[in-house]
């Protein structure tokens, strides 16, 4: 027997909160903004610049123990946790002033000082990211997140028309405001791993509006009289099973990649956990929302009740 999450045909009226879904997506948007100003982000060694050192002692860690010897040796700001298992352990300490050569410095002097205390200390990684390298890899990352916009919106306007492209391009942006918000509130390590969750977050929530907007588009042509706010609902419920289904199955892999993953990949699972969260809502009360608002019209010999001109369906022009 098939397995189904929804029924085959189900008629829920999405766009009949489009009002409330509009000024909760604003109201969201507004106070992830709002919080990033304030607060900002935790950044990860490799946007602050410093010391990374990945070690195993052979039974569970004195993280007391490990926090007091790199105290003492006066390198300024030091996080000392646990790392996945009970006797691994994460240090990392500020970046020091100076070039390469003296966060090298650091980390001889980290592993003298353990290795006089602690017998048979194993070191698993060491990363070692300067002041200069960070900087450039906060300006690549958030290039990296603005070119992937833009190149959708491109995408989007020669695939459908420049209003499904505003709706998307909306969408998108939603979903990365809100994500960088989440982590900012949590105060999660942002690190070059988040700058890769929010670029699938991207791919993510552009492949499932394409879904809704490519039904959109089937339903307009075949609806010509039919309200707009009836061919937006009938399309996301006609494609209401795949979306759920497309949702729930790729929250089962990321779960247990969170569970049970360990601490190197936990903040790029938790941030895809939540991208694939935000970017289901946004497809069905972002995408389409903005749609609605924008209008498209069908038929260029009536005057157009529902709102501004778009590009006419079903002619030679249409895609």
């Amino acid at each position: 027997m098939r397995l189904k999450l929804v029924r085959d045909e189900t008629n829920f009226d999405f766009l009949g909160f489009w009002k409330i879904a509009g000024a909760f997506s604003i109201a969201a948007m507004i106070a992830s903004v709002a919080v990033f100003l304030t607060m900002g982000l935790n950044f990860g060694i490799d946007f602050r610049g410093g010391v990374t050192i990945e070690a195993r002692t052979e039974g569970p860690a004195d993280l007391g123990q490990i926090r007091g010897i790199v105290g003492d040796l006066d390198l300024g700001d030091v996080s000392v946790q646990e790392f996945g298992q009970p006797e691994d352990v994460l240090i990392q300490v500020e970046v020091q002033q100076g070039d390469g050569d003296v966060q090298q410095a650091v980390v001889a002097a980290v592993k003298v000082a353990l290795d006089a205390q602690i017998a048979n200390i194993e070191y698993r990684r060491v990363e070692v990211v300067g002041p200069k390298v960070s900087g450039e890899l906060i300006e690549a990352g958030v290039t990296a997140i603005l070119l992937a916009i833009a190149a959708v919106l491109f995408y989007i306007y020669i695939r459908f028309e420049w209003q499904f492209s505003v709706g998307a391009v909306a969408a998108l942006v939603h979903d990365v405001v809100l994500t960088i918000g989440i982590f900012s509130v949590l105060q999660l390590e942002f690190n070059l791993s988040i700058i890769a969750a929010l670029l699938t977050i991207v791919g993510y929530s552009l492949n499932d509006t394409v879904v809704v907007f490519d039904r959109v588009r089937e339903n307009l042509r075949r609806f010509k009289t039919k309200v707009l706010i009836d061919v937006l609902n009938l399309s996301i419920n006609e494609t209401l099973s795949r979306t759920i289904m497309t949702s729930v199955t790729t929250l089962i892999a990321l779960l247990s990649l969170y569970f049970l993953g360990g601490e190197v990949i936990r903040g790029f699972t938790f941030g895809m956990i939540w991208g694939v969260i935000v970017g289901t809502y946004s497809s069905v009360f972002v995408a389409t929302v903005v749609l609605k608002r924008l209008g498209v019209k069908r038929d260029w010999s009536k005057p157009d009740p529902e709102g501004p001109a778009g590009v006419q369906f079903g002619s030679a022009d249409a895609p």
